[in-house]
């Protein structure tokens, strides 16, 4: 079966049943049976290689023992079914019995059950539904791939699933981040708020693409090359079953806030030498969450608190790569200021790379950037470099994604950096400025941005957003000089006296 026909054929299943309602709960629905079928799989693996292999899984509730339909007539469908699954499977795998010492391969179960949910109401439909999915045998290289196709569809589906949106983010952006980054076999690499797992996902291929990969190597690939933390139900399963496609039999992703334990209690060992992150912006945090950071990085945005975590949990000599509104470049309040002065004083934040707007669209026009900084030493200079829209795009969108391609200008001048000038000799696409220069301009980091030649059209909270962002920087700049202008004028006043 084709992967058009695959998603088109669940599609039209779920339609026709009353208990899913919209794009989101479709996802869930179809994810949560994926993950089941996939697990069985595994399961599958681990006994092969393991005599001793006992599953989690009572007997009964294992895929192959109530999904499979061969053809006899007995597989469970209907009322059957739907009293199985909601009163006996759902049930059953919420309250896994599980202590601290049951493996992170078992214990997943579990936790992705835990606020997961079944809203299909018609049994024959689920069924239907159950029996799609089973066709897919998952034992072949090209049947693998068929289910990272789908998962693809799936997390771009995402996109126009609601506040789903803020779980995805495009292939291509992960991808070049990664292969910036460029992590090696020793250096486990970590996302706080990983959403379905993107940049793992985009680091496993990243290794699995290298050549001569040794027992060792293959061995830390699969226990621990990446590193995650999900706050949401949702992109946490999404998550766990990207990672077990990718081989990863011991998924180091936890069901957790990351914002709710106090920063500076982070010991040496639990900082990572590679972060690379896309954490969601536009939130806010409650008070009680807001205290476990120092007074001065206690930003009202929850992008703020992910980018101090960042400071706090990346090793010595380890680098960091961070996708950040605008609002962050031009920023004013406290808690921005104190962190650019972090990351120019006590990192060496080398490259900003500005994305196109319309890269997260249809989710947000809210246009991006990418912070790469490093624990190496201070700030000396910072190059910036724009990412204009490809030649024939006027924006990107759900079926006109943003592609690795559309980075290639950008990557041939990563590695042969030099000033470039636009048509017009008054702006720069790309150009180094000093520590000093950035000092000067109060910590305006909004440089080598996009020329206003066409009306950018933003929702009515995004267009108030920007709105005060950019009035909150202005009248701190006017603020400035008039304390400026008002020193100077002490000083005449006194030479005056005098």
């Amino acid at each position: 079966m084709s992967l058009t026909n695959f998603i088109k054929s669940i599609q039209n299943i779920m339609r026709g049943d009353s208990g899913i309602n919209g794009d989101a709960q479709r996802i869930e629905q179809l994810t949560w049976i994926l993950f089941l079928k996939i697990y069985d799989t595994k399961e599958d693996d681990w006994e092969l290689y393991d005599d001793d292999y006992q599953s989690i899984i009572p007997d009964n509730l294992r895929w192959r023992n109530w999904a499979v339909d061969d053809k006899s007539g007995s597989a469970l469908t209907g009322d059957d079914l739907l009293q199985f699954v909601n009163d006996e499977l759902f049930p059953a795998l919420k309250n896994l019995p599980i202590t601290h010492e049951t493996p992170k391969k078992k214990s997943v179960v579990r936790e992705v059950f835990d606020e997961v949910n079944q809203y299909m109401k018609n049994g024959v439909l689920l069924r239907q539904v159950v029996n799609v999915v089973d066709e897919i045998k998952f034992d072949t290289a090209k049947e693998k791939n068929f289910f990272g196709d789908i998962y693809e569809t799936i997390l771009k589906s995402l996109q126009s699933a609601g506040n789903a949106g803020e779980f995805y983010t495009p292939r291509a952006v992960t991808d070049f981040i990664v292969e910036r980054i460029a992590p090696n076999f020793n250096e486990t690499v970590a996302d706080f708020a990983c959403g379905t797992g993107g940049f793992l996902t985009s680091t496993l291929n990243y290794l699995a693409r290298k050549e001569n990969i040794s027992a060792e190597q293959r061995d830390f690939y699969s226990n621990r090359a990446v590193f995650g933390i999900e706050k949401k139900p949702l992109p946490y399963l999404l998550a766990i079953t990207n990672m077990l496609i990718h081989d990863i039999d011991t998924p180091n992703i936890f069901h957790a806030n990351s914002l709710e334990r106090r920063i500076t209690e982070y010991t040496d060992a639990e900082k990572f030498p590679v972060i690379v992150m896309n954490p969601p912006y536009g939130g806010t945090e409650l008070p009680i969450i807001r205290n476990n950071f120092p007074a001065d990085l206690r930003g009202n945005e929850t992008a703020d608190l992910f980018i101090a975590l960042i400071l706090y949990r990346l090793q010595f000599n380890g680098r960091a790569a961070v996708i950040v509104p605008d609002g962050f470049l031009f920023g004013t309040d406290g808690a921005k200021i104190e962190l650019k002065k972090r990351l120019l004083n006590q990192f060496n934040l080398h490259t900003i790379i500005r994305l196109p707007q319309s890269v997260f669209s249809p989710y947000t026009s809210i246009t991006t950037n990418i912070l790469f900084f490093d624990q190496t030493r201070k700030t000396d200079k910072i190059w910036f470099y724009r990412v204009d829209m490809p030649e024939g795009y006027k924006h990107f969108s759900k079926t006109k994604p943003m592609l690795l391609e559309h980075f290639a200008n950008c990557v041939d001048w990563w590695n042969n950096r030099r000033e470039i000038q636009d048509a017009d000799a008054e702006t720069f696409k790309a150009k180094a400025f000093t520590v000093a220069e950035i000092v000067n301009r109060e910590y305006d980091l909004d440089l080598c941005g996009y020329p206003s030649t066409d009306e950018e059209i933003l929702s009515p909270a995004e267009t108030i957003k920007n709105f005060q962002e950019h009035r909150a920087a202005l009248n701190h700049k006017i603020n400035s000089r008039l304390e400026k202008i008002s020193a100077l004028l002490e000083v005449r006043q006194c030479l005056l006296n005098d």
